[in-house]
C-alpha cells in the first residue's frame, strides 16, 4: 500500500506541479528523498516507543513487513529532508509543502488500507466490529475510520489549493484537521496505551500539533493582512 500511495501519488503531483511553475522531474526526486527520510523516521519512531521489544529481538527492527511505522516520526522526518531538499534547489519550501500535502494525505489514507490489510493499528474490541484472525476478535475498523477521514482531508486540501493565496495556508489546514482526525481515532484504537490525564502520548502529540498549527495559521494570514 505504501508502493501504491507513492506511485499514485506521484503521477498526480507531476500533473499539478508543471502548472504551479515546478519542474516534474524535480518533484519525483524531492518525493523520493521524502519518502525514504519518512519510513527512516517512521520506524525510529516506533522502536524508541517498543524499546524493551526491540532490545530483545533486535532482528526485528529491519522487519518492516510486520507492521510497525509511527505517522508522526514519518512526517517529521520527511519535512526535514523537503526542507533540506529545498534549501539546496533554493526553492519556497511553504510553496513546496501547499503542493504537496494534500498528497501525503491521500498516501496516508491509502497507507491506512494496508494497516487494515496488516491487522496493525487495530481498534478496541466491540461486538459488531470486523474480524480480525490475528487478533481472533471482533474490533473497531480505526483503520478505516482514518481511511475515510483522511479522503475527506485530501479533498478539502484540493479545494482550498486552488483558492488559497497565502503561502503555508495549505500546510496549516493539514497539521489541524490530520491532528484533529488522530486525536478523535485514537478513543477507538486498541494499540495504544494510556499516557497521561487518560490520553494517549499519540492524543498528546495531536494536540501540541493541533494548537501550533492554529497559531500558525493566524500568523500567516496575519502576515498576509498587512
Amino acid at each position: 500500500m505504501v508502493a501504491v500511495a507513492f506511485g499514485l501519488c506521484i503521477f498526480l503531483l507531476r500533473r499539478v506541479a508543471k502548472s504551479q511553475g515546478f519542474k516534474p522531474d524535480m518533484i519525483s526526486d524531492l518525493a523520493f528523498w521524502s519518502l525514504l527520510s519518512g519510513i527512516v523516521g517512521g520506524r525510529i519512531f516506533y522502536v524508541l516507543l517498543n524499546l524493551d521489544y526491540f532490545r530483545d529481538n533486535p532482528g526485528e527492527i529491519v522487519m518492516l513487513h510486520h507492521g510497525g511505522l509511527v505517522w508522526y516520526g514519518g512526517l517529521l522526518f520527511g519535512v526535514v529532508a523537503a526542507v533540506v531538499y529545498s534549501k539546496i534547489n533554493k526553492l519556497s519550501i511553504l510553496k513546496i509543502l501547499d503542493l504537496f500535502v494534500p498528497y501525503i494525505a491521500l498516501g496516508q489514507a491509502i497507507g491506512r488500507l494496508g494497516c487494515f490489510l496488516n491487522g496493525c493499528c487495530y481498534g478496541k474490541p466491540v461486538s459488531w466490529g470486523v474480524y480480525f484472525p490475528s487478533h481472533n476478535a471482533r474490533l473497531h475498523p480505526t483503520q478505516l475510520y482514518s481511511f475515510v477521514n483522511l479522503l475527506i482531508i485530501f479533498l478539502l486540501l484540493r479545494w482550498m489549493q486552488n483558492r488559497s493565496k497565502v503561502k503555508g495556508g495549505v500546510v496549516a489546514l493539514y497539521l489541524i484537521l490530520a491532528s484533529l482526525e488522530r486525536f478523535i481515532v485514537e478513543f477507538f484504537r486498541g494499540d495504544s496505551p494510556e499516557f497521561i490525564l487518560g490520553l494517549t502520548v499519540f492524543q498528546v502529540i495531536s494536540l501540541a500539533i493541533f494548537i501550533l498549527a492554529l497559531y500558525g495559521n493566524f500568523l500567516l494570514y496575519s502576515r498576509q493582512r498587512k
